[in-house]
């Protein structure tokens, strides 16, 4: 194994000797005339710092040699640990033909992962000007910190490894640790390379000769036949978009090494269409390593494909953060290594991960929408549109569509890997997402409603407030692409929040308005809600008719006297309720007028009430009304009458008589009387006559014998002095009547 040098060789530092490790190297015969090779680091002996020197980027080869036999093994050496690898090979433009598959061990855990196949298909190099050294190459394959490896690469046939290419090599990268906020994590260990003897090993004799010269990567020919003009190699002038920019880490940010990739940027006259990519590997990277992910895709495009600099122009990861690929200004239309015929007048952005089988997350379809509806807005170039392209190249993409070098073809003016070139990139998931990626960057705001309407209340169809109110809402698209919003009072705008608020306040004028939500797509279509109806009213409610106590028939208790609370409140636009507030609680609809409660005799009782209308504006009432007991020794009597005593009477004692015309008078100040009995199977009849005058008569017969019965009630419009005279009416058979009392309302 050695490092990679870089393009300029001069670049190359020999890897820091720190601590000892043991590696074991061996090879694994595969059925049919494949191979396997796989590679192993020891573990160290110390534990990492809490703070680590920055170490640069490097690229370390193996070499799979094949015997006699067809079988390739790979000769004893030693490695450092790695984080991202892929399979190469001799020639650009030639093609895998076989099946390279890979397993690693976690340097953490020492535990073996699964086979995983690499994707041999990516984008051949056939740039006329490249040497006979520039190689053909696998995606680059994230797996983590590693320290072992095991490969296997078998000919499409699956009975020998002949038709493979030759210089078949596994290129392990070590994306270093470069920024400041990787030196601050905790240190993993990290084996470095020693021989069995425990001094540090040479170098062994390579594989296949390395110059160190500069093989360039391959954009695809110029268009020929097009008025398209080749990049100037001079700077243009950033053109303004037509929406913002988003945050992009810079190349400083990820730590580029660009020691390894000195030359100058070429530019493209524009950009007219936008390509989307997976990197492959793990989806399941913590978004704190994704710089690191970053270092290796670059390392990988120009220590092993050898191009001049990573081939992306953005890369993304799953928690949105956006990355500057390629070098030469993020605002400016970097000719890059992408999609293979199709780099000119073209950008590309690579999500970080697999999504193959899945789908890439919502933060990182944002993004992309963020970058294309940029890029595309600086050359006025609607995100859901098509644009004809000039081939570059005469090749087929993934679907079979073939493409003649110059000629012209339609595209999405977002488009997949896979549209240009044979491969499965960006993935089944992530190509199954391009339309939402589409309309994200395009606009208008999706799935905008109004969720609720604080401040106000719904009567009928009708939001009610007295002042101010606040419109709730949501929206699925990305607060990150939403330029504003705005609440809409009667069709203008009333208040400005946000595209990344939920809510705004208004108050609207007296009266009635509509208000609705309109939401202000970076692009600058917008999108409103369906408009609802407020009326603010300040206007308190009424009552028309006061709270007000009646006695009413029930049983009879010192502490809880039958009672009829009635009222009528009313107001100007809509009533909502009624509350009872004291002494007990209770809630009552707009339209009731009366509920039937009890009241504590001998003490008053503030009857509190309030209306309240559904723009929230209450008013109360509290009148306080006295429910008094009138004893039957406080009547004056005339005829025989007989006193009896039990616990079941008010007071413990009542008075009975079955004499004919037997009378008790009571004389009362108040607005509301009901007479008190005891009622039994042989119960009489009695008259009632109020203020001199005969008003009923009452039978008492009841077929079980009950106490305390307010039996007969009478209420007045208002307080005034009555008299209430009790007759015997002398019934055959059954004269007797036992009397309780008399309880009025004062």
């Amino acid at each position: 194994m050695r490092p990679r040098p870089p393009r300029n060789s001069r670049a190359y530092r020999p890897l820091s000797l720190k601590r000892r490790a043991w590696l074991t190297l061996g090879a694994v015969v595969i059925g049919g005339g494949g191979l396997a090779t796989y590679a192993a680091a020891g573990q160290p002996a110390t534990p990492g710092a809490e703070t680590r020197a920055k170490r640069p980027v490097k690229v370390y080869d193996f070499a799979l040699k094949a015997d006699g036999a067809g079988r390739r093994e790979l000769p004893r050496t030693e490695t450092g640990t790695f984080s991202m690898l892929g399979v190469s090979w001799t020639g650009a433009t030639k093609q895998l033909n076989g099946t390279a598959q890979v397993r690693t061990r976690a340097a953490a855990t020492g535990t073996w992962s699964a086979w995983r196949d690499l994707e041999a298909d990516a984008d051949p190099l056939r740039d006329p000007a490249a040497g006979a050294e520039a190689r053909g190459a696998s995606e680059p394959l994230w797996v983590g910190p590693s320290d072992g490896v095991q490969v296997q690469v078998v000919h499409e046939d699956g009975t020998t490894s002949a038709g493979l290419p030759t210089g078949l090599r596994v290129d392990l990268v070590d994306p270093g640790i470069a920024t400041a906020a990787e030196t601050r994590a905790t240190a993993a260990p990290r084996p470095a390379a020693f021989a069995a003897d425990g001094t540090p090993s040479p170098d062994p004799t390579p594989s296949d000769p390395d110059t160190g010269a500069p093989t360039p990567d391959d954009p695809g020919p110029s268009d020929p036949g097009t008025s398209t003009p080749s990049p100037s190699a001079s700077t243009p002038t950033p053109p303004a978009s037509t929406v913002p920019a988003p945050p992009v880490t810079a190349r400083a940010g990820w730590g580029a090494d660009e020691s390894i990739s000195p030359e100058e940027p070429e530019y493209n006259t524009g950009v007219k269409a936008v390509f989307v990519h997976h990197s492959t590997g793990s989806n399941t990277y913590a978004c704190a390593d994704s710089a690191s992910l970053v270092r290796g895709v670059h390392a990988y495009h120009v220590l092993v494909n050898g191009w001049k600099d990573i081939g992306y122009n953005f890369l993304v990861d799953k928690c949105g953060t956006i990355f500057e690929g390629r070098k030469g200004g993020t605002g400016l239309p970097v000719l890059g290594a992408h999609t293979y015929g199709w780099n000119r007048d073209s950008t590309g952005v690579a999500v970080l991960g697999d999504h193959t089988a899945t789908p890439a997350s919502d933060a990182a379809l944002a993004s992309i929408a963020r970058i294309a509806a940029w890029k595309l807005g600086q050359y006025g170039a609607e995100p859901t549109g098509t644009v004809q392209l000039t081939a570059g190249a005469t090749q087929k993409n993934f679907t079979g569509r073939s493409f003649t070098t110059g000629q012209s073809y339609p595209f999405e003016r977002i488009s997949a890997h896979r549209d240009g070139f044979n491969t499965e990139c960006p993935g089944g998931s992530l190509y199954a997402q391009l339309p939402a990626i589409r309309t994200l960057a395009a606009g208008p705001v999706q799935g905008l409603k109004l969720a609720s309407l604080t401040g106000a209340a719904l009567s009928g169809s009708t939001y009610w407030t007295k002042g101010a109110v606040t419109p709730r809402w949501s929206a699925t698209t990305p607060a990150a692409l939403i330029k504003k919003y705005e609440v809409l009072v009667d069709g203008k705008s009333a208040a400005t929040a946000a595209g990344s608020a939920t809510s705004a306040t208004v108050t609207p004028g007296a009266g009635s308005h509509t208000v609705a939500v309109r939401a202000v797509h970076q692009s600058g279509l917008t999108v409103t809600t369906a408009a609802v109806k407020v009326a603010t009213d300040t206007t308190a409610p009424t009552f028309p008719t006061a709270p007000t106590i009646s006695l009413r028939t029930g049983t009879v208790e010192t502490a809880a006297v039958p009672v009829v609370l009635g009222w009528k409140a009313a107001d100007a636009q809509a009533l909502k309720s009624v509350e009872l507030l004291s002494p007990t609680t209770a809630a009552f609809g707009p339209t009731v007028t009366s509920s039937a409660r009890t009241a504590k005799s001998g003490s008053a009782g503030v009857w509190s009430m309030r209306a309240t209308d559904a723009a929230g504006n209450t008013r109360t009432a509290s009148p306080s009304f006295t429910p008094v007991i009138l004893q039957e020794t406080s009547a004056v009597k005339s005829g025989t009458w007989s006193t009896r005593s039990s616990s079941s009477y008010l007071g413990g004692k009542s008075y009975a008589s079955g004499t004919k015309n037997a009378s008790l008078t009571w004389t009362f100040t108040g607005r509301s009387a009901s007479w008190v009995v005891s009622r039994a199977a042989e119960s009489g009849k009695a008259d009632v006559y109020v203020d001199g005058k005969k008003v009923t008569t009452v039978d008492l017969k009841s077929s079980t014998t009950r106490y305390r019965q307010a039996i007969w009630t009478k209420t007045w419009s208002g307080s005034a002095k009555h008299t209430v005279k009790i007759v015997v009416s002398g019934t055959g058979g059954r004269p007797t009547v036992t009397t309780d009392g008399l309880v009025y309302v004062k």
